[in-house]
Formats: C-alpha cells, sequence, structure tokens
C-alpha cells in the first residue's frame, strides 16, 4: 500500500490517524446513515462513532470499532467534528467504488484538530488522490435517554425476516405499528395504507427470532417517513434488534459485516408518534 509510505513526520502533526486497505468498510456503512447533509464524528480510542439526527425525532449512529481498520491513531481521549457526509462520501467513493476482485482503494485520514479540514488519502493501481474536507465544530447529539435498564421489550431477528416483511406492508401507509407482548400476538407489524390494513405477525419460536424478551404488551406507532432510512442499515444487516422502552422509544439495532467478514453496528433511534396515536 502506498499509503504507508506517508511521512511519519507529518503524521506526527495529527491529532487522528485511520487507515484502511478497503475503503469501502468505511464507505458502506456510512450510505446505511446518510439522510440529511451534515454528520458528528466522535473518535475516541475504541473507534469512530457518526452520528445523523433528524428534526429531534430520529438519529443514526454507525459505529465502527478501532480494530476495524488497519491503523488507528488518537491523541486525545477524545476527538470531534461535523462534516457534509455527502461530500465525504462522493470522496470516498472517488474511485468508482469499484466491485472487482482483488481491486480495492486504500484509505488514509488524518485529522489535524480543531478548526482544520479532514485530510484524505485515497489510492487505487498506484494512483493517489488527496481531498481536504472543511469540518464544523460539532453539535452536542440529541441524548435519547435510551436506557437498556427501562427497555421492557426486546426482540433480535434475522434481517432477512424484516426486509420480507417491509416487502410485504404497504409502505403507502404514514405509519408503523409495532406491538410486542408476552402473548399473541408476540411481534407484530401494522401499516394502515391505501389498499387498507395489513399485519405482519412473528411467532415467538420462528426460526427467524433469535431472542424475545417481552415483558408487557406495547403498541406504539412510529412515522414511516422516520423509519425508512433505517432500510438502507436493514439492506446491508444480518441481524437486527428490536427494542422498545417504557416511553415507547424504539431502538433498531443492526450487525453489518463488512467486506472482510468483520462486525459494525448501526443504531436508529426514533419516537414514538403520538399525533398517530391520536388519530387512529
Amino acid at each position: 500500500m502506498l499509503l504507508s509510505t506517508h511521512s511519519q513526520t507529518v503524521d506526527d502533526n495529527y491529532v487522528l490517524v485511520a487507515s484502511l486497505d478497503n475503503v469501502r468498510n468505511l464507505s458502506n456503512i456510512l450510505k446505511a446513515i446518510t439522510f440529511k447533509d451534515h454528520a458528528i464524528f466522535n473518535a475516541t480510542p475504541n473507534g469512530l462513532k457518526v452520528t445523523v439526527e433528524d428534526s429531534k425525532c430520529l438519529q443514526a449512529n454507525a459505529f465502527i470499532q478501532a480494530e476495524i481498520f488497519q491503523e488507528f491513531t488518537i491523541k486525545e481521549d477524545s476527538v470531534g467534528f461535523q462534516i457534509n457526509l455527502t461530500v465525504l462520501l462522493d470522496c470516498l467513493t472517488i474511485f468508482g467504488g469499484s466491485t472487482v476482485a482483488g481491486v480495492t482503494t486504500a484509505l488514509r485520514m488524518c485529522y489535524n484538530g480543531y478548526g482544520y479540514p479532514l485530510t484524505l488519502f485515497l489510492e487505487e493501481g498506484g494512483v493517489v488522490t488527496v481531498c481536504k474536507i472543511n469540518t464544523q465544530e460539532p453539535e452536542e447529539p440529541i441524548d435519547f435517554e435510551f436506557c437498556s435498564t427501562n427497555v421492557t421489550n426486546k426482540v433480535i431477528l434475522q434481517s432477512e425476516s424484516l426486509k420480507e416483511a417491509f416487502s410485504e406492508l404497504d409502505m403507502t401507509s404514514e405509519v408503523l405499528q409495532i406491538t410486542m407482548s408476552p402473548s399473541q400476538p408476540y411481534f407484530r407489524l401494522s401499516t394502515f395504507g391505501n389498499s387498507g390494513n395489513a399485519h405482519y405477525d412473528y411467532p415467538k419460536d420462528s426460526d427467524m427470532m433469535e431472542l424475545f424478551q417481552c415483558s408487557k404488551t406495547q403498541t406504539n406507532r412510529y412515522r414511516m417517513s422516520l423509519l425508512k432510512p433505517s432500510t438502507k442499515a436493514l439492506a446491508l444487516s444480518c441481524k437486527v434488534s428490536v427494542r422498545t422502552d417504557s416511553r415507547g422509544f424504539l431502538s433498531l439495532q443492526y450487525l453489518v459485516r463488512n467486506d472482510d467478514g468483520q462486525i459494525c453496528f448501526v443504531e436508529y433511534y426514533c419516537c414514538p408518534d403520538e399525533e398517530a396515536e391520536e388519530e387512529y
């Protein structure tokens, strides 16, 4: 990899350096949370957390552990900045995101600290491109206060079964209703669209159900427009954890395997739709 020859003396100036032999291991997971232009990056010695939010109703987080990177060097306990995610993805895929066997784009990502741009060195087939993207001071992400001790219901499903449900439900519906219960229907997805009401039920002993932990019956509605971005993460994932807390807030946690078989996580938080509760 040519980028490994990049001057060590230059690296000494950076507060964050992260290298990947295959840029798709970063770009694919960022695509799963791209529904607004701007994202908040927060790096710690454990890895990278990227957050995207919409109207204080929806939050998506991508977690890329430090072990995913071939090199991950951070000189502070925490390094944060805000960046245009659309521009970043355009740069990461500047070589076209090749899927040809044996052809990968290598990445070296460097950040010099507050006020400096994020510098990307991308190399494919001996050609190196350098991109510099302006950064901003990060806003404080919304704290959805989604605490595991307040989780009332949780199921873990094979992603294929959830993809199948979304293909059968009426996506013209303004809301998706989720019912989780210790008794029948156990786990039900409902829509109320142009073609009428539709329900999709999962038996708790289904082969597609890896875990079923429901302590009380809960029915909540969520705006379909807020949930649609999460289908990008669903398409990449192999498992999904669906959790609701005592307030009806929803957590969708997707387990994603990258090109090298390593595991990353994408999590979406969504608040319940109180207007819909009154309408139906």
